[in-house]
């Protein structure tokens, strides 16, 4: 592109960048590096500090509690720019103004900046900006555009604060150029092992990266060796603990097909002591009421003014899409974008209970993922399971998924029927006629790109 003015659409943006390196396509792997990062923001006049900040890493619930935290921040009324990733049905979902989209003015002139920008980079030395010579590459990737991209756009909308999501890992993920006014990181399990590490205290070394120097730690339940980094990560950085076991209590937890109802007790060592009764979120799961409570504590360690009202309305109005969401009542149909075994264990968890046993479960996910395991996890629990294909966004294997699942049944005895139709569409017709004839419940999961496969192909919930 010759012209950053030839952008006239946020679609037109997000196409130019879409053909830059990109590891969510499985393209070709350059090392994860924030120089090229703070290289980018420098010449865009660092906007990612146009706003006090709040990051989130984690395996699970990230997306939760980023998006929870920018809705009661908007509910307080302060303008709250969220940063996600991956995308279910619209890329815009990766940069919104709390839980909408900003104005497509908005992504046009971050756009056209991020273009001008990119071309200031190819034609200054980049031996001044970075090491050019680590990984011979000076050409920024997808992500780094993205995360840039968001940036300017919090800036070009005079946002008052900014709630963003690591997208892997977090000591070298291009969001931490930030220094934010608090770091929340989620629970860690193993996930992104060719990355990260094969170890539990790896990926926790990963994740601590986003710790900053006096910056307060929300920090999950985690398990022990997690633990263990996280707590020596935050005494080296002299960085203020929030152990959410230790100074938080849920309490009072119901699901519903609703959502979840729950009440929550806050209680530090230094100003913070609040007590809330009967909050409530629309999505169902015990998981997010631990979500809530994690971006609740976050923001009281920064926000402290925010009220009780902002909290509760923040909350109430807040969903996203492929969080158990449920995309239609006749038949009852559930998609999830759970792609791990303890996620995948939790979604069925809460599907079993609201639903009952015996459904059917439409089920894809990406190549590199511990098939086994979920295939464990979810044919006890399914009288139907259909292996499909998750959308074409990310290299799958559908008939490797079908022959781990089938060897499972085979191996563990009588077990439900196992499926293979890689056509999307073909699986949702069959699912939806099992369930017509034996009057049972629908649960896609397994990736949010199969997630966003259903969703599209389904209309609104009726």
């Amino acid at each position: 592109m010759n012209s950053s003015t030839a952008f006239e659409s946020s679609a037109a943006v997000y196409e130019w960048i879409s053909r830059f390196i990109n590891l969510e396509r499985g393209q070709s792997f350059r090392s994860f590096r924030l120089d090229r990062m703070n290289a980018l923001a420098e010449l865009a006049g660092r906007p990612d500090k146009c706003a006090p900040l709040i990051h989130v890493a984690g395996s699970k619930g990230k997306g939760s509690v980023t998006g929870m935290t920018a809705a009661i921040l908007e509910a307080a009324g302060i303008k709250t720019a969220r940063y996600a990733s991956p995308h279910v049905s619209d890329f815009r979902e990766r940069i919104t103004r709390g839980n909408s989209f900003f104005d497509e003015a908005v992504y046009v002139s971050a756009g056209r900046e991020l273009a001008e920008i990119v071309a200031r980079l190819r034609s200054a030395p980049a031996a001044a900006l970075f090491d050019s010579s680590n990984d011979n590459g000076e050409e920024a990737t997808f992500f780094e555009l993205m995360t840039l991209w968001f940036f300017l756009c919090a800036r070009y909308a005079h946002c008052g604060a900014m709630a963003v999501e690591t997208g892997m890992g977090g000591r070298l993920d291009a969001t931490n150029i930030a220094d934010p006014a608090v770091s929340v990181i989620t629970l860690i399990e193993l996930e992104h092992t060719e990355y990260l590490g094969s170890t539990i205290a790896a990926i926790a070394g990963e994740k601590a990266g986003i710790i900053k120097a006096g910056r307060p730690l929300v920090l999950a339940e985690q398990p022990g060796s997690a633990l263990d980094v996280f707590r020596e990560q935050a005494a080296r950085k002299n960085s203020p603990l929030y152990y959410f076991p230790d100074c938080a209590d849920l309490q009072d937890i119901q699901v519903s097909r609703e959502g979840t109802t729950f009440s929550l007790v806050i209680k530090t060592n230094d100003s913070i002591n609040e007590s809330y009764t009967r909050l409530f979120t629309p999505m169902p799961g015990e998981v997010q009421a631990k979500n809530a409570g994690l971006a609740i504590l976050a923001l009281k360690t920064t926000f402290p003014a925010i009220s009780e009202k902002a909290v509760r309305n923040g909350l109430a109005g807040f969903t996203l899409p492929a969080r158990f969401e449920r995309i239609c009542d006749k038949p009852p149909f559930i998609v999830d974008g759970a792609h791990t075994k303890h996620s995948v264990g939790l979604c069925l968890s809460t599907f079993t209970e609201l639903y009952g046993a015996g459904g059917v479960l439409i089920f894809g996910c990406a190549a590199g993922k511990d098939i086994l395991s979920m295939a464990r996890v979810c044919i006890p629990n399914f009288s139907h399971i259909i292996i499909t294909t998750p959308g074409t966004f990310k290299v799958s294997h559908p008939e490797e998924i079908y022959a781990a699942f089938t060897k499972e049944v085979q191996k563990t005895g009588p077990g439900p029927e196992i499926l293979f139709i890689p056509d999307t569409g073909d699986a949702i017709e069959t699912a939806v006629s099992l369930s017509a004839q034996h009057n049972l419940p629908i649960l896609g999961a397994g990736s949010f790109y199969l997630a966003g496969e259903i969703r599209g192909r389904l209309p609104a919930k009726q």
